[in-house]
């Protein structure tokens, strides 16, 4: 079954595509120090484009490697339905200017996704360690140690790293624990 890992790399692509172009567009717009929701934050002019032409189509395709992989990888199938509820609440409550910790009810939820992504992706990582090694495991635990720096340094200059770092590790270690059920 080749289609998730397919399907994975499509999504991370499109992801990384996405990155350039939306960031491209806003000037100030910084990819170490600024996080991915806010290049459709609240009030920003590509707000409805980021949700529903970015996010939304991410979070669609990993619910669909969720489902596919759901009875024959079940730790595969939880990395993938986690990441997917990540861009699935991005595209459903984008976040406030500058993605505060505290905000609005929307920010509220735009962070609970965000937190079940990084919560439940590096428990899924480190879950699939138990069958696929320890890099599994090291991504896991990045991904976790990741969520919790973007809650504890919520100002940091370096949140856009730590971010891009954890998706990496999430959208890696999927793309690599569905390949080895295709294998």
């Amino acid at each position: 079954m080749l289609m998730p890992t397919i399907l994975t790399a499509l999504a991370a692509a499109y992801l990384a595509a996405g990155l350039v172009f939306f960031a491209r567009r806003r000037p100030d717009y910084r990819h170490r120090r600024d996080t991915i929701s806010e290049l459709g934050e609240t009030g920003s002019r590509d707000q409805r484009v980021v949700a529903l032409a970015w996010f939304l189509p991410i979070g669609l395709v990993l619910l669909l490697v969720a489902g596919l992989l759901r009875s024959h990888a079940p730790a595969t199938s939880m990395l993938a339905l986690a990441i997917a509820i990540g861009y699935l609440g991005a595209a459903a409550f984008p976040c406030d200017p500058g993605s505060p910790l505290a905000g609005s009810w929307r920010q509220s939820f735009h962070n609970l996704a965000g937190g079940i992504e990084y919560v439940g992706g590096g428990f899924a990582l480190v879950t699939l360690a138990r069958d696929l090694g320890a890099p599994f495991q090291i991504a896991g635990f990045v991904v976790l140690g990741a969520g919790i720096a973007l809650t504890v340094l919520p100002s940091a200059s370096m949140r856009g790293a730590i971010q891009r770092i954890a998706e990496l590790c999430l959208f890696g270690g999927l793309a690599c624990a569905a390949w080895r059920v295709a294998a």
